[in-house]
């Protein structure tokens, strides 16, 4: 279908679903539940298809680490909000002051209609369908704009969810940029993005020419600090993890370390051991993962080049190219002390390559981290609770995590968001659900209600309801 084409026809459905919408616009929530329960058995029936399609959409991606970040995802999250929806979706009693008593106040959770989802190309299936679930949750109708760089999954997406829903409840659109152009200028009654920070950006003002409300899950520097009183070998061991699985092809992957001074290329060459243990022989090895286009592979060669030419120790695995037989193989990377004013010291990486540098105590580290943008996450380690609790209260960042790279997100009821360049509003749980419907203020007086005897002309009555009200 060409582009001219998508365009048309998703401008044709939304004005379906919007019909829909309207003829339909409080959805059941027991019939909620059975799309969820829908969504997650296909998870389940297709998730093999779905892990062949992203590993060639790729050129090579784990599938162990597909089950884990993806279909694992979003089996979780549709079961978790099966199991909630009904406390969800019920409205909320509020307490009413005595001078307006008596009356009842309560908020009404309600749909607001028709959902556009941007998914992005690294995590195509996961990101693709836990948005869903908490627009389906909601009573949402949706639609869904995948990422250009991994067609295949797309394919795969608008097929099972066309098998599941008719297009006026759920619809994917294929396309280009210029068709996720037109897709952010439609429209909709909510908008969720996810993808990078300069994107965001444009995605926003899109969606400001029709006030559309956003979410806008971004990316941005995450950084991991070492406090002084923790091994670096041990906080190796689970950086190497975080910064390594998807080959760092993950919004929430460790950006960049902070050591105490001196400890860098000690916990550069332990990072790189741990990556040995974990992914050995990388050219061969199916369960590391390959960058998505050559134009990602070419932009991370240059980033680790410009700061090898400035002067910086770059430690890298070993990468046999005729072995990989895929040019897009990347290896795990450290780079010790690399330019402040390098890209990869400026740029989010994505990639697996992991900058350290060297901090005089978490004074120093915490103002490193207040002096650039909102990180989506921070992780902190430290044997000390107090120590770490204090760091993060010290800085801001979406999410954090203590001890343990990424996990915080697999935690259905935590909000999951950025903040400030990284990112507005959050999702998963009982937050995602908050981000599709309206919170609708509602007050029911009697027939006849006490607050007409201070209507004007204002007299005794009056100033007696107003010492009430001032106390």
């Amino acid at each position: 279908m060409s582009d001219s084409d998508a365009i048309a026809r998703m401008h044709a459905l939304l004005k379906a679903q919007k019909s829909a919408f309207e003829a339909e616009r409080h959805r059941p929530v027991e019939e909620r539940k059975s799309d969820l329960k829908k969504l997650e058995a296909l998870v389940k029936a297709r998730g093999e298809d779905f892990a062949t399609a992203i590993d060639a959409d790729f050129g090579r991606r784990s599938k162990a680490e597909t089950a884990i970040g993806e279909a694992g995802f979003v089996i979780a999250s549709a079961k978790h909000a099966r199991q909630h929806l009904s406390h969800w979706a019920a409205s909320r009693r509020k307490p009413v002051p005595m001078t307006l008593a008596p009356g009842k106040a309560y908020v009404r959770r309600e749909p607001k209609g028709v959902a556009g989802i941007v998914s992005p190309w690294n995590y195509s299936m996961q990101l693709a369908l836990a948005p869903l679930v908490a627009a389906l949750a909601a009573g949402c109708r949706a639609m869904i704009k995948p990422s250009e760089f991994t067609p295949r999954t797309a394919e795969l997406l608008h097929e099972t969810l066309s098998e599941l829903f008719n297009e006026d409840h759920v619809a994917v659109i294929e396309g280009g940029p210029d068709v996720a152009k037109a897709f952010c200028a439609l429209p909709f009654d909510h908008l969720f993005y996810t993808g990078s920070t300069p994107v965001g950006r444009l995605v926003a003002k899109a969606a400001a020419e029709n006030l559309t409300p956003v979410t806008l899950e971004l990316g941005g520097k995450s950084p991991a600090v070492i406090a002084p009183d923790f091994d670096l070998d041990q906080a190796a061991k689970t950086i190497a993890w975080g910064k390594y699985f998807n080959a760092g092809q993950t919004c929430v992957a460790p950006d960049y370390a902070l050591v105490p001074r001196g400890g860098q290329r000690a916990f550069g060459e332990a990072v790189m051991r741990e990556a040995d243990a974990m992914w050995p022989d990388v050219a061969g090895n199916g369960d590391y993962t390959a960058i998505i286009s050559e134009k990602h592979h070419a932009r991370l060669t240059e980033m680790v080049e410009e700061a090898r030419a400035a002067g910086a120790e770059v430690l890298q695995a070993a990468l046999d190219k005729e072995k990989a037989g895929n040019t897009r193989i990347f290896p795990p990377t450290v780079v010790i002390d690399p330019p402040l004013d390098s890209a990869l010291m400026r740029e989010e990486i994505f990639g697996p390559v992991l900058p350290v540098l060297g901090h005089d105590g978490l004074s120093d580290a915490a103002r490193f981290v207040n002096e650039r943008d909102r990180p989506l996450a921070l992780y902190v380690y430290s044997k000390s609770s107090a120590t770490a609790r204090d760091f993060l209260a010290r800085t801001m960042s979406g999410g954090a995590g203590v001890n343990l790279p990424m996990l915080h997100l697999s935690v259905e009821d935590l909000p999951f968001g950025g903040v400030g360049a990284s990112g507005q509003g959050a999702y998963h749980g009982e937050t995602g659900f908050l981000t599709f419907p309206h919170e609708r203020a509602v007050f029911e007086a009697p027939v006849w209600h006490p607050s007409r005897m201070v209507f004007p002309p204002y007299g005794k009555v009056f100033e007696f309801f107003k010492k009430l009200q001032t106390g």
